[in-house]
């Protein structure tokens, strides 16, 4: 397996046992609640399939706090949203060249598939743990993350993806360091 297909299988598993009830429960992305972050990957996920298609997709002329998507069968668009971005990124031409998120801003297709993955892993886990669950990321895909987004944090910060690097002892688990250079605190609850 991918790492992109171990990451969007980790979600996968968290969002099977997601309930409507649930949706409500605050999350460790302080701007989100998991109905929140559910829409939120519903509204750019598309983007991040197209990213692997190298098809500009047009995002909904609402803003993307405008637009409730997390409505009826959400679980089960998003495992299908999970399945388009895995497939859109398995063939080797998805790695290749240049690609982007439907803007006109391009980036190398390795940063942008390495970016999807590390956000998957990381709101995997917010959504694992805002309902009481545990995110199981294979170790091989727990090296690439540690490796990739230790290079590539302070564009992501600049980017808005990730928020003050939280400290984490050097000898935690893999999975608290990547945690706390996202801005995550792995001991939220």
């Amino acid at each position: 397996m991918s790492h992109m297909s171990n990451a969007a299988e980790a979600m996968a598993a968290v969002t099977r046992t997601i309930t409507d009830d649930q949706l409500a429960n605050k999350t460790p992305c302080t701007e989100y609640d998991v109905r929140a972050l559910v829409n939120h990957l519903l509204f750019w996920g598309p983007s991040l399939a197209g990213g692997g298609r190298k098809e500009s997709v047009p995002q909904p002329a609402a803003a993307e706090s405008d637009v409730d998507l997390a409505g009826a069968d959400w679980g089960g668009r998003l495992l299908a949203l999970l399945d388009d971005i895995t497939s859109s990124w398995a063939p080797p031409s998805a790695w290749e060249g240049e690609t982007s998120m439907g803007t006109p801003q391009t980036l190398p297709a390795t940063v942008m598939g390495d970016m999807i993955v590390g956000e998957l892993a990381m709101h995997g886990w917010d959504l694992a743990v805002a309902t009481g669950q545990r995110l199981e990321l294979p170790a091989d895909l727990l090296a690439h993350l540690h490796d990739t987004m230790f290079t590539g944090v302070e564009q992501g910060r600049q980017m808005g993806m990730y928020g003050p690097e939280v400290a984490v002892p050097a000898d935690a688990p893999t999975l608290d360091r990547i945690l706390g250079l996202t801005g995550r605190d792995p001991a939220w609850a």
